[in-house]
C-alpha cells in the first residue's frame, strides 16, 4: 500500500514537471528567449528565495519592423517550485510546483535582430508577486514597451530626403 501511494506521489510530480516544461516547449524561439532572460535575472536576484518554471502565457505581442528585426511582449506567470534556488537547469525539470506560494506575474519586452536579443534598447523586465500588482503597474509596463517599439530611430525610407 505505502509503495502505491509513493508511486502516485511520484508520478504527481513527474505530471507537473512535465507540464511545466511542455508550456515552456510550446512557445515560439522569440518568446522562449524572454523567459530565458526573466528567469536568468531571478537566478541572480539576492532577494529572490525560490525557484522558478514558466507557468503559463497571458498576452504576446509583437511588431515587425522589417529588415528581420521584431519587438516582442511578452506578459506571463512563473510558478515557485520546490526545488532550491540554483538548482541547475537540467534538474529544474524534476521540481514539482509549490502551490503555498503566489505566482510571480512578469512582463518583458525586447527587441529580436535575426531571432537573436538585442543589447540596445535594453530589454525591459518586471516582475512582482502577482497579488502585488496592481492596474498602474499593469499599465506602465505596456506603455514602457509601447515606446520601446515605436521608437527604435530606425531610419526609414521615408524619411531621407534627395
Amino acid at each position: 500500500m505505502a509503495a502505491a501511494l509513493l508511486f502516485l506521489i511520484s508520478a504527481g510530480i513527474l505530471l507537473y514537471s512535465t507540464e511545466a516544461q511542455e508550456a515552456y516547449n510550446q512557445l515560439p524561439d522569440g518568446y522562449k528567449k524572454g523567459v530565458d532572460l526573466v528567469l536568468r535575472q531571478l537566478r541572480s536576484h539576492a532577494g529572490v528565495q525560490h525557484h522558478f518554471l514558466f507557468f503559463r502565457s497571458l498576452a504576446k505581442s509583437e511588431i515587425e519592423s522589417g529588415f528581420n528585426v521584431r519587438y516582442l511582449y511578452h506578459n506571463f506567470h512563473l510558478k515557485p517550485t520546490r526545488c532550491a534556488k540554483g538548482t541547475a537547469e537540467s534538474d529544474s525539470q524534476r521540481c514539482p510546483f509549490r502551490n503555498d506560494r503566489p505566482l510571480m506575474d512578469c512582463a518583458v519586452c525586447y527587441k529580436l535582430l535575426a531571432d537573436e536579443m538585442e543589447a540596445d534598447p535594453k530589454p525591459f523586465v518586471h516582475c512582482i508577486q502577482k497579488p502585488k500588482l496592481t492596474e498602474e503597474m499593469k499599465t506602465s509596463r505596456l506603455e514602457h514597451c509601447r515606446k520601446m517599439s515605436y521608437n527604435s530611430g530606425a531610419p526609414t525610407l521615408l524619411a531621407v530626403s534627395v
